[in-house]
């Protein structure tokens, strides 16, 4: 069987997936049963100065079937007193001695404060710092969270003071508020920093409730911008991820993936393309901590399908196949295939590329229904009717190249190719 023994920075965990910091994480009574359901480790909610929550904190995007698409939170880091969650980690971390206890900081903007909140973290017997540089609300007006990751240099500063009081392993979570996660990631790895993780949450309304006309969640008639995050925000996660990873400065320390990780799938591409662990937290909080039980069948499952015996045999495998747009080979095409036997004749590929694309199917009316077929001729490959169809495998896409030689935009342009003819 293969192994999902994971090791982040020296910290050793069962498995890949920890629970990100958030409110699964803020009490011993959570992360008890986190670790009971198989959970490989957890970064145990913010820990700073005291503050003082608001109620309501959340909302959500949904599907037309009330399926979440994504979470909004204006929730700060922990309002339980500072002594109650160190005493918490402490018998956490006696209990479940082979889970990764990793703690998120945030304290005041001064050396002598981080190092009064590290010296008291450690004393716990934790395995690891997380430093969060990217709260997006709240915090940032008290020049924290994102406020310190949006600015390489003072990102850069709070790490010089952690380094020099830290003894375990420190990982630094970066805001995705930002033009480029880049410039603060280099920063911070200049600084010291041992680990990356990535992306915290986004800026972000829901919706207007238009009943009352205040945005949700709803604060006595008033809301703030709020935090996003779940399955929406995946694709700019691994984004954002995939260029820590192909940085020469940034992929130098190991990186935790976080943004929309659902489901092992999920997990496997923030590590295929360059995460060495993964945290969740909004499918926790949408189904509860015993979804880890698939998450961890259905990797090892896929591991042995493809021969991985080890985390490390897959992980980082897919960043050398994102590189820039000039590079890719015009050379190679796709035409769409419509399988008539899974056609289920509801018209929606070729409505789509009728009004919207390139014209390429053909309508053939008949009674009791109407028949679609590609025009081979037509047909650019964009996708679209595979998007749209709502029949699972209904439409395909063949490769169908042009010249068999690769072609890039370069050396077209080089060539003096005429545009018409290619």
């Amino acid at each position: 069987m293969p192994s999902l023994q994971s090791n982040f920075l020296g910290i050793q965990s069962p498995n890949p997936f920890w629970l990100a910091s958030a409110p699964p994480t803020d009490k011993k009574i959570n992360v008890l049963r986190a670790f009971e359901a198989g959970w490989g480790g957890v970064v145990w909610k913010t820990l700073g100065s005291q503050v003082k929550n608001v109620s309501s904190r959340y909302s959500a995007l949904y599907n037309a079937n009330k399926r979440l698409l994504g979470f909004n939170n204006i929730e700060l880091i922990s309002d339980r007193p500072l002594d109650i969650n160190l005493r918490e980690i402490e018998e956490c971390i006696k209990l479940f001695p082979d889970r990764a206890m990793i703690v998120s900081l945030m304290a005041d903007n001064n050396r002598e404060s981080w190092y009064e909140l590290i010296k008291k973290v450690e004393d716990t017997g934790a395995h690891g710092f997380e430093l969060n540089f990217g709260c997006p609300h709240g915090m940032t007006e008290r020049g924290m969270g994102a406020a310190v990751g949006q600015d390489p240099e003072i990102a850069r500063m709070v790490v010089e003071w952690v380094m020099e009081k830290a003894t375990i392993p420190v990982i630094t979570k970066l805001t995705p508020n930002v033009h480029s996660v880049v410039p603060t990631g280099q920063a911070v790895v200049e600084a010291g920093t041992h680990g990356l993780s990535l992306i915290n949450t986004i800026q972000s309304i829901t919706g207007v409730d238009l009943d009352t006309f205040v945005p949700n969640p709803y604060v006595a008639g008033k809301s703030v911008y709020g935090g996003y995050c779940g399955p929406a925000v995946k694709p700019i996660a691994l984004k954002m991820l995939t260029s820590i990873a192909q940085n020469p400065v940034t992929n130098k320390v190991p990186i935790s993936g976080i943004g929309g990780v659902s489901t092992w799938k999920d997990a496997v591409e923030f590590m295929l393309l360059g995460a060495s662990n993964v945290q969740v937290c909004t499918a926790a909080m949408n189904h509860g901590f015993r979804i880890v039980e698939d998450m961890i069948e259905g990797m090892t499952n896929w591991m042995e399908e493809k021969g991985f015996e080890k985390l490390e045999d897959f992980i980082g495998k897919s960043v050398s196949t994102i590189t820039h747009w000039e590079d890719l080979d015009i050379n190679f095409h796709h035409i769409a295939r419509i399988n008539q036997d899974k056609c289920i004749h509801c018209g929606l590929c070729y409505i789509a590329c009728e009004d919207t694309s390139h014209q390429s199917i053909n309508i053939v009316k008949g009674d009791p229904y109407n028949t679609y077929t590609i025009k081979e001729e037509e047909c650019v490959g964009c996708n679209l009717c595979q998007i749209v169809c709502p029949v699972n495998d209904c439409i395909t896409m063949v490769e169908h190249r042009v010249a068999p030689e690769y072609l890039n935009w370069i050396e077209f342009q080089r060539r003096g190719l005429p545009l018409n003819d290619h």
